[in-house]
């Protein structure tokens, strides 16, 4: 009984020092920071796109709110982000033996302005892109186009990341 408890007191100390330790150093998960990336001035902003019910749309609107950023109408944004449309490009790297397509390369990519609350444009029109490979099985083209379908949704949130990042390296060179 007393070894046991002995050993269960080593361990969760152990584990409460590690803890410590990593926690000490700075380490978190990504996602996770806890503040805006953008600065205060840049803290209340208006989302414009083509296709307000887009996925890619509410992927940036999204990542930009759990950044720290607050969406508001537009006559009261300090900030306009203007989004493109998101396009998705897929080809063929390589075909196998019997000349199908062996690899595809994966591309999405979206246009975005910034405008400042005088519609006069802060950031000019910039690309972001993404892109991912995939191996291919022409025997199971099912699986295959879920794959494709669930590599979409992570293309638009890197996508969406990748947006963010511009902006906030931007706005934190402009000031």
């Amino acid at each position: 009984m007393a070894k046991t408890f002995l050993t269960r007191f080593t361990t969760s100390s152990i584990v409460l020092a590690l803890c410590l330790l990593i926690t000490a150093c700075g380490f978190q998960l990504r996602g996770t920071g806890g503040g805006s990336a953008l600065p205060p001035e840049w803290s209340r902003m208006y989302l414009a796109s083509n296709d307000p019910n887009g996925e890619l749309t509410r992927i940036v609107a999204s990542t930009f709110s759990a950044s720290g950023i607050v969406w508001v109408p537009r006559a009261e944004a300090q900030h306009i982000l203007r989004l493109g449309p998101e396009i998705f490009n897929q080809r063929n790297l390589s075909v196998n033996a019997q000349a199908r397509a062996a690899e595809f390369d994966l591309q999405m990519s979206a246009d975005f302005i910034v405008f400042d609350s005088n519609r006069e444009m802060v950031m000019e029109r910039t690309t972001a892109s993404v892109n991912k490979q995939m191996e291919n099985d022409p025997q199971n083209v099912v699986g295959k186009a879920e794959e494709v379908r669930v590599l979409q949704g992570e293309l638009r949130r890197e996508l969406a990341t990748q947006i963010l990042r511009r902006i906030s390296f931007f706005a934190a060179n402009v000031e």
